[in-house]
């Protein structure tokens, strides 16, 4: 039972995960987005979920410095955007087998566990 997750060390939300499946010892893959990108084809398995805009974290410092406040793209270019500059994502992505989260999301992560 693997979950893999795709953050940066310095986001809170980020090392909650990591803390979470580590006290319940779960083996974890973490993807440090600073170090390597989410590759396009793994954010189009969250973007189909739950939609591109789903990722945008536009209360982001990043966000804000580029200029995307006013920014109307579609969806190919915002992920072409998320895949360049991963602070603007919203963080933890968090994945297990075909299930999927962004986000926080300790009761669907407790779900997991009794699976």
């Amino acid at each position: 039972m693997d979950v893999q997750i795709f953050g940066v060390k310095k986001n809170a939300d980020t090392r909650k995960a990591l803390r979470f499946f580590a006290e319940r010892r779960m083996k974890t893959h973490f993807v440090d987005l600073m170090e390597r990108a989410a590759s396009r084809g793994e954010l189009l398995r969250f973007a189909q979920k739950f939609g591109v805009l789903a990722l945008i974290d536009e209360s982001a410092r990043r966000y804000a410095e580029l200029g995307l406040r006013t920014a109307r793209y579609g969806d190919e270019r915002w992920l072409e955007i998320l895949v360049d500059e991963p602070l603007i994502l919203k963080m933890p992505l968090v994945r297990h087998a075909n299930a999927l989260t962004i986000g926080a999301a300790e009761t669907t992560w407790k779900s997991w566990l009794g699976a």
